[in-house]
């Protein structure tokens, strides 16, 4: 499962790549900083699970989720 992580705050980051090492079928294809960098993100990386912050800059999770096509 390719896994893309968007979350302002880097501990959060790093607590969720860590999970995410544990899990066998789990691939980090990218980390994003804001709602805005998720979603120039996700075109290139194609993830099959977006794990989105509730409360980032320029963007929320809530936002990118209703960007996405489809």
């Amino acid at each position: 499962m390719r896994i893309l992580i968007a979350d302002d705050e880097p501990v959060a980051r790093q607590i969720l790549r860590e999970l995410l090492d544990e899990i066998p079928d789990a691939t980090l294809v990218g980390e994003a900083v804001s709602g805005p960098d998720a979603l120039r993100q996700i075109p290139a990386a194609r993830p099959d699970l977006l794990l989105l912050d509730l409360e980032m800059p320029g963007m929320d999770g809530f936002a990118v989720a209703e960007s996405l096509p489809g």
